[in-house]
């Protein structure tokens, strides 16, 4: 729970749900799941529409290659791209998933490389396959920053908005709570933006781009109310890692937008 005292929140709540002897169900691995189910549920859904090609099979054969590749590659991602002082020092960091870690832009890459393969593979073309899977990233990333804030991770930077919340482990400061902000816009908000092109029957890539657009603004935006990681702080004083890994999504996304357009009239 949060007790409150005044305008400011204490964050008092305990990241395991309920423990049975040494096993414990922690709410992290728990909203992980529930964003895993809800993108079975809404892909199948979405192969029953008579717009579409994909089959209950195939959206099997798909998706969990593409959590795998989300996890492990969110891993190396963290690894390389937050600890890599550590990773120079000690290769075998990377297995030590105990010490916790991931990053969305690692598990992304991670993603596009099963995307690659899946339609090499299955003689489709990669957006044909991108598109069907962007749209159902969003909620689970926003299950995710609700884990985040459970946790009392990824806190925000020392604020004195009404809603700010004081977080165990981040001192007696108030701070942002951005894991919520990036619940709203990286999970509500991308989530509906998608949803809305995809009823339109958009041209190829067009979802793919809109999904890397959306995603490396609305990051780019949270991160300035995001605490930098302590060892790296703000590169040049200024710009954080979360922020250098979003530009190239922005980029990326723009270019793959205008070229769906630029096919489409042709």
């Amino acid at each position: 729970m949060l007790i409150s005292q005044g305008f400011v929140k204490f964050h008092n709540i305990d990241p395991v749900l309920f423990s049975i002897g040494p096993v414990s169900i922690r709410w992290y691995g728990l909203m992980y799941l529930i964003g895993f189910i809800f993108a079975i549920q809404f892909a199948n859904y979405r192969a029953r529409r008579s717009d579409n090609d994909w089959t209950r099979n195939e959206v099997s054969d798909l998706l969990f290659p593409c959590f795998f590749g989300g996890v492990f590659g969110g891993r190396i991602g963290y690894v390389l791209f937050y600890n890599f002082d550590l990773f120079w020092k000690d290769p075998l960091h990377l297995f030590k998933v105990w010490m916790g870690g991931m990053s969305f832009h690692g598990g992304l890459v991670g993603v596009i490389s099963v995307i690659f393969w899946y339609a090499k593979k299955n003689e489709r073309s990669f957006f044909d396959v991108a598109d069907f899977i962007a749209p159902l990233v969003p909620f689970g990333l926003g299950a995710g920053r609700i884990g985040n804030f459970i946790n009392g991770e990824l806190w925000g930077r020392v604020t004195h908005v009404p809603w700010a919340v004081i977080f165990p482990n981040a001192g007696p400061f108030f701070r942002h709570p951005s894991q919520l902000y990036e619940f709203v816009l990286e999970g509500i908000v991308l989530f509906l933006v998608l949803h809305y092109f995809v009823k339109k029957l958009p041209p190829p890539g067009l979802i793919s781009g809109l999904f890397l657009a959306g995603y490396g603004i609305l990051r780019f935006f949270v991160e300035y109310f995001r605490e930098p990681d302590s060892h790296l702080g703000l590169l040049g004083g200024f710009i954080s890692m979360g922020q250098v890994l979003s530009l190239p999504m922005v980029v990326s996304g723009v270019l793959v937008i205008l070229c769906s357009y630029r096919f489409q009239r042709q």
